[in-house]
């Protein structure tokens, strides 16, 4: 019997008489490496702060472990938002400190043993650092919960090819497998490579869900191939 982590039922988001989630049904069990993939506006944002409380669905159910979203969840769930919210003021040994403090399952010896990875300075003050390496240190206090669920929106956007490949790595090698991973991105090609699973979003309803074995058997292509079929302009 399948165990899902994450789970939607019609489940619906309007903001101002526009569906940006059009009654979506999924469910995405543990121990997966998923990519949440589609067009900028197709809904990949509203469904993730959905699954973190930040916004309460329309109408239908959205269920993380069996439960509502919030604090029992927030517990388990370790969130990545699209947008940078440290505070430019603090140290990153700060912010660490701030982490460990909060989530019970922060690991502080994982951090330090990335930043030391990535060569960032836990002395540093975040607005003394480049949009880059901020992201870099966001990514590594997400990945330093040893969550069931976490979610990364865009975490390779802003950053250099180089520092992508690093990043990838980061997100197979800290997480157990037992936990899920679910990534929002347009940028396919990079990270198709550590992906499990697909989930195709367009315009709020999903187009696609399919293993990425499935995709290069049934379909003889790649996900980046058939993400630019399904959503050719």
């Amino acid at each position: 019997m399948d165990n899902p982590i994450f789970e939607c039922k019609d489940l619906v988001k309007t903001y101002g008489g526009k569906k940006a989630l059009n009654g979506i049904n999924l469910s995405v069990n543990r121990g997966r490496i998923v990519g949440l993939l589609g067009p900028n506006g197709s809904g990949k944002s509203t469904l993730i702060k959905l699954a973190n409380g930040l916004l309460t669905p329309s109408s239908g159910e959205i269920l993380i472990g069996g439960k509502v979203p919030g604090v029992e969840t927030k517990k388990i769930v370790s969130y990545l938002p699209e947008r940078t919210y440290l505070n430019d003021w603090m140290r990153v040994s700060d912010i660490i400190n701030f982490f460990s403090d909060f989530y019970l399952d922060f690991n502080k010896e994982k951090a330090y043993d990335m930043l030391g990875k990535l060569k960032i300075d836990a002395g540093d003050k975040l607005k003394t650092m480049s949009k880059g390496t901020k992201e870099k240190v966001q990514l590594i206090l997400v990945m330093s919960r040893e969550a069931e669920l976490y979610f990364l929106d865009e975490p390779i956007a802003g950053v250099d090819p180089a520092a992508r490949d690093y990043i990838l790595n980061t997100i197979i090698n800290n997480y157990n497998e037992n936990a899920t991973v679910i990534i929002s991105t347009h940028i396919i090609s990079d990270i198709e490579k550590i992906l499990d699973d697909v989930i195709f979003l367009s315009y709020g309803d999903i187009s696609l869900t399919m293993s990425v074995d499935e995709i290069r058997e049934e379909k003889g292509m790649s996900v980046d191939a058939l993400f630019r079929e399904v959503f050719r302009c």
